[in-house]
C-alpha cells in the first residue's frame, strides 16, 4: 500500500510544485477539501511558513524560504519513514529517461520546418501527436509505480490521461498550454515533484529539464 502524506505536507508540496497558487488550486492538486487547505495556510503563516501575494492580476500563496526549507525537510522524513528513497530514486530514472522524449514531442508541435507550426498541415500534427500518445504508454507504468511508492503521485495518472485524451479529440491547448492542465504542465508539475521529494535542484540536475 502507498504511503500517504499528511495534509499539512500536502498543502507545502502543493505550493512547492505549483510555485504559487490559490486555495482552490491547492484544493484541487491536493485532494483536500477546501476547510482543510485554508487551516493549513493560517497555521503555515502564522509560522513564517507561507505568504499570500497579492497583486493586481494574480493573487496566491507561496512558501517562504523557511517554508521551503521545511518542505524539504517533511519530505525527506517521508521518504526515509516509509523506506521509498531507493524505488523513487530508481522511478526517477526513469523519468529523467522518458524527459527527452517529451520535450521533442513538444518541439515537433510546436516547430514544423524549423519555424512555428501553424497547425495547417494536418499530416505533422497528427506524427506530433502519435509521438505523444507513445510517450504516454511509456509513462503510464512509471507513473503506476510512482503512486504505488508515495500516495500523493497517483493524481498524476489522470491528470496526465485527460490531457492526452483531449489532444486526441482535437484539442490543440492540452498539449503544451502554458498555465493550463496541458500535458507538458502536468510533465512539468511531475518533473518538479521529483526533485523535491528527492530533494534535488533543476539547474543543477544533469538529467535535463523540460
Amino acid at each position: 500500500m502507498a504511503n500517504p502524506s499528511a495534509p499539512g505536507t500536502l498543502v507545502l508540496h502543493g505550493l512547492r510544485v505549483k510555485g504559487f497558487a490559490e486555495t482552490d488550486v491547492l484544493a484541487e492538486v491536493t485532494g483536500l477539501d477546501d476547510v482543510t487547505v485554508v487551516r493549513a495556510l493560517e497555521a503555515f503563516a502564522a509560522d513564517g511558513l507561507v505568504t499570500r501575494k497579492q497583486g493586481v492580476q494574480v493573487s496566491g500563496w507561496v512558501l517562504t524560504p523557511q517554508g521551503r526549507a521545511e518542505h524539504e525537510k517533511r519530505l525527506a522524513d517521508e521518504l526515509d519513514a516509509g523506506g521509498t528513497r531507493s524505488r523513487v530514486e530508481a522511478l526517477y530514472g526513469e523519468f529523467a529517461a522518458l524527459n527527452p522524449v517529451l520535450l521533442q514531442a513538444c518541439t515537433d508541435w510546436q516547430l514544423r520546418d524549423g519555424v512555428r507550426n501553424d497547425h495547417l498541415d494536418a499530416g505533422h500534427d497528427a506524427e506530433a501527436v502519435a509521438g505523444l500518445v507513445a510517450l504516454h504508454a511509456r509513462a503510464v507504468p512509471l507513473v503506476q509505480s510512482l503512486g504505488a511508492a508515495l500516495d500523493r503521485f497517483t493524481g498524476y495518472g489522470p491528470r496526465l490521461q485527460r490531457a492526452v485524451d483531449k489532444v486526441q479529440a482535437g484539442d490543440r491547448d492540452w498539449f503544451d498550454k502554458p498555465l493550463t492542465d496541458s500535458y507538458h504542465t502536468v510533465w512539468f508539475e511531475l518533473h518538479e515533484d521529483l526533485l523535491a521529494t528527492l530533494g534535488l535542484e533543476r539547474a543543477s540536475d544533469p538529467r535535463g529539464g523540460d
